[in-house]
């Protein structure tokens, strides 16, 4: 188990403190000594007790999982540390001071703050160690579960796109054969292209945009002339990764809510760009639609913007945002703004 050394100045900064405290209700107790004596004594043993036992237990394999011996070595650690810390930090007491620890009364009256002082602090070093490792478990654990939860969403989303291009296709095999096997290829040629790409957390702008690019050219077999896409990506951001499969919801809602209702149908525009600040992306599918009133009751179309959402919340929490705005001069704008950053990103600390 590897030593986080910051961690460790910081746990030996609090044992000074306590050594501090120790010292002083000594001194409180006994005003007549020089107050100098008990704090030789109170940070000598401290510190070695200290390092006895906050270093030494990163030597037992034990430690590795939770950061603290197990079994009889959990019990065996401090005890042997406290000891050696007693009798090693007196005799450096002893040459410091001049003094001796090894008269009758004092030795008891030292072995006893020794041993109270000493379960005190290891106790409070244990639970704290313990709960910080708690508190990395169950990150790690929410961490899978909003892995899970992201990848549950997109094998929903999946067979929905895949369930509305079927019924398309159905219905052109009946009214146009030859364009029913040109949105057949595309089909299939889309499911090669995205198959494996699905399967990951984040993958490359450039790679969605592809994916969206097969999406539209699926559909424009069945829409025909009716539908006119652009797709607008600057060069500087078709590395920046991106959860995969956000745009194609966003513009399937745009052609079914917006472009189909009307007979001439219309045109979709899908751009990204770096906002001001530097560290958020925006994404965004404008279409020249009926605006987003004209199919309120379509669940199809819900299902793809609360997917959206849904992932959106699972990657970055309430750092990302889906806005849909209606058009003055119609139509509709999705929009969507997320950091560069992933949100899920957490450090593994233990105590």
């Amino acid at each position: 188990m590897p030593i986080d050394w910051i961690d460790k100045l910081r746990h030996l900064l609090q044992t000074l403190a306590f050594c501090l405290a120790v010292a002083a209700i000594q001194y409180a107790f006994r005003p007549e000594q020089p107050y100098g004596v008990p704090l030789a004594y109170s940070l000598c043993i401290g510190v070695l007790c200290w390092a006895f036992i906050d270093i030494g237990r990163h030597l037992l394999a034990s430690s590795a999982g939770t950061g603290w011996p197990a079994g009889w070595r959990g019990m065996a650690l401090p005890a042997c540390g406290i000891a050696l810390g007693f009798v090693l930090g007196s005799l450096l007491a002893d040459a410091w001071t001049g003094h001796s620890t090894w008269s009758g009364a004092h030795l008891r009256t030292s072995i006893g703050i020794t041993l109270l002082a000493g379960t005190a602090a290891t106790y409070w070093f244990h639970t704290r160690g313990k709960s910080a490792w708690l508190q990395a478990r169950m990150a790690d654990a929410q961490g899978r579960a909003a892995e899970a939860r992201l990848k549950l969403l997109e094998t929903q989303l999946e067979p929905h796109m895949l369930f509305n291009t079927l019924a398309n296709l159905r219905v052109l095999i009946a009214s146009d054969p030859a364009r029913a096997q040109a949105m057949l290829d595309h089909l299939i040629a889309y499911l090669r292209a995205t198959l494996g790409a699905s399967r990951s957390a984040l993958h490359p702008l450039s790679e969605e945009f592809a994916r969206l690019a097969d999406y539209l050219a699926l559909i424009a077999v069945r829409m025909g002339p009716r539908l006119q896409y652009r797709l607008d990506l600057p060069d500087a951001l078709r590395d920046v990764p991106v959860p995969p499969l956000l745009l194609q919801p966003l513009a399937e809602n745009a052609i079914r809510h917006g472009l189909e209702p009307q007979v001439a149908g219309g045109s979709v525009a899908v751009q990204a760009r770096l906002l001001k600040d530097g560290a958020r992306l925006q994404l965004s599918v404008h279409d020249t639609g009926a605006g987003p009133g004209a199919e309120a009751g379509n669940d199809g179309t819900r299902f793809g913007l609360q997917q959206v959402r849904e992932r959106l919340a699972t990657l970055y929490g309430s750092a990302a945002t889906l806005e849909l705005i209606a058009s003055s001069a119609g139509g509709t704008s999705a929009i969507v703004t997320f950091p560069l950053k992933h949100a899920t990103d957490r450090p593994d600390r233990r105590g």
